[in-house]
């Protein structure tokens, strides 16, 4: 692909503009993640569970690596994301399982 100046500053402007908009809709994401933790939080309260799960932990590993090999995504970078979100539904469960 050959672009010009005036191509390249179009093409950067407008990568970052897409990039802005899939950053909001990330964070719409969690936010629906959130609530949904949230809920588990509540029916793991009324079920007296922990919040660990370790089966479905191993789940979600197996899942998210299998999704970066299928879609040529860097497989530890992906897993760090979902541990990062992992951690913030425990955080949000905790929270329910201490009212």
């Amino acid at each position: 692909m050959h672009v010009n100046r005036e191509e390249a500053l179009e093409l950067l402007t407008s990568s970052r503009d897409k990039i802005d908009q899939i950053d909001n809709q990330i964070i719409d994401l969690i936010l629906e993640r959130t609530s949904l933790a949230k809920d588990i939080g509540t029916a793991k309260k009324v079920l007296n569970t922990d919040i660990e799960n370790t089966e479905r932990e191993d789940y979600i590993q197996r899942k998210i690596k299998k999704l970066a090999k299928e879609n040529d995504i860097d497989e530890i970078s992906l897993l760090e994301i979902m541990e990062i979100l992992m951690k913030l539904n425990k955080s949000e469960q905790e929270r329910i399982l201490r009212r």
